[in-house]
């Protein structure tokens, strides 16, 4: 992609409503702008890294055996009324009445929909276990958003529902997207800690979250500095760690991922049984797994800065090379870039093509601001000696080289 034919606008100044540092970045970087309080459209940029983030995702959920499909985000409320939770989410979701007087909403979260759809379809233990995940919109009438796309009123999220005939069932899937999760935040350059939480509005006797560290996190996380465990803080935590006897430390934290062990709530409330191996009927035991998708830019954000801008884990960057050649008006620049550029789209590599007519400094600034993983610098210095300079995001590292030899560093670097 040519930057001038991008729509790519960076900000010099800090938006007086960004109040994280995430969100600050986000805005200067030109990723997203804010429609209204807790509503954000996600401009090529941001798209792109979205986009990264949901093929890592399902790169993980496909592997343990979870298969994709598409819920409705409209929703009947009589659904809710059966589960019980229609008075559980209280005034967060968004309720109307359509032009046929049907009460319905935005759906919050999909657990009722998934366990109408399922009870129509699974008859027999044969058909089990099953492990379904969706990437979807959600809609919640957020009393306060806050911190851009950390908390706000219509957000992404991937959603995965476990189908099990008995408990050890949904031990084993529990454990298998417990795993895919780690690996996913890996790839995603998160280090996370993990508390046992409570399940909450969502039902069930078991329940895992997935936090990240930052100065701007609403959850408040008591952490051992020996023995790395995490609980989540209440008025009654205790400030020795139980385990090691050493203090706790309290840090603030953005939860990322949440899964549960739901049991029959819903099978049993909705309907959706099987028979077993004897014949006998029985509810379907049931698990679910979410992971904030939006949200995780934040996080990735939060956790991958420094006072430049933002620094993208490769497998997340918007574009994984930023060529800058610094003077446009030199034929010579010219060409070489448009060389490189056309070398490592052929190479599978995605590549910004910075061809505007500014400054050195205009551009090095953008390039840190944007936080792509690889810059390759053409200038009529390092030309002289028919060199290039590389220089990776993350360390600041520089190395000079030939033409031929920065291809192959690059490749090198992306793949391996």
């Amino acid at each position: 992609m040519l930057w001038s034919k991008a729509f790519i606008p960076t900000l010099k100044e800090t938006p007086q409503e960004a109040e994280s540092l995430s969100h600050q970045l986000l805005l200067r970087a030109g990723l997203i702008r804010m429609l209204m309080a807790g509503v954000y459209s996600y401009l090529p940029l941001g798209f792109r890294v979205l986009d990264n983030i949901e093929k890592v995702i399902r790169q993980e959920m496909d592997s343990c055996g979870g298969s994709e499909l598409l819920l409705p985000a409209l929703q009947p409320k009589d659904l809710w009324l059966k589960s019980g939770r229609d008075k559980d989410m209280g005034e967060v979701m968004i309720r109307f009445v359509d032009r046929r007087g049907r009460n319905v909403c935005l759906g919050p979260t999909h657990e009722e929909v998934i366990t109408d759809l399922l009870k129509g379809h699974i008859f027999s233990y044969k058909q089990l276990p099953l492990l379904l995940y969706q990437i979807q919109t959600k809609f919640r009438d957020e009393i306060r958003p806050r911190f851009g796309l950390v908390r706000a009123c219509e957000f992404i999220m991937k959603d995965a529902y476990s189908f099990d005939q008995d408990e050890a069932g949904l031990d084993k899937s529990y454990e298998t997207v417990y795993h895919a999760y780690l690996r996913i935040f890996k790839r995603c350059g998160l280090d996370c800690l993990i508390t046992e939480a409570d399940p909450g509005v969502m039902g069930g006797n078991a329940s895992h979250e997935f936090m990240v560290p930052a100065e701007s996190g609403e959850d408040l996380v008591l952490y051992c500095p020996k023995c790395k465990s995490s609980q989540t803080a209440k008025e009654d935590s205790l400030n020795d760690c139980l385990r090691c006897k050493v203090k706790l430390e309290r840090r603030n934290t953005i939860e990322i991922g949440h899964i549960f062990k739901l049991g029959t709530k819903y099978s049993t409330s909705l309907g959706a049984y099987f028979l077993d191996a004897q014949g006998k009927q029985r509810p379907i035991i049931m698990g679910c797994y979410g992971i904030g998708v939006s949200r995780l830019i934040s996080a990735i954000i939060e956790e991958n800065h420094d006072h430049q801008g933002i620094i993208w884990p490769k497998e997340i960057s918007p574009y994984q090379v930023i060529v800058l050649p610094l003077d446009v008006s030199d034929k010579k620049i010219m060409e070489i870039a448009s060389d490189i550029y056309s070398e490592l789209g052929q190479n599978n590599i995605s590549v910004l093509l910075d061809d505007r007519n500014e400054r050195a400094g205009v551009k090095f600034k953008d390039a840190d601001l944007l936080g792509v993983t690889l810059q390759v610098i053409i200038g009529k210095e390092s030309l002289k000696n028919n060199h290039i300079e590389l220089k990776i995001r993350r360390n600041q590292e520089r190395s000079s080289k030939e033409q031929g030899e920065i291809i192959r560093e690059i490749k090198r670097i992306i793949y391996g």
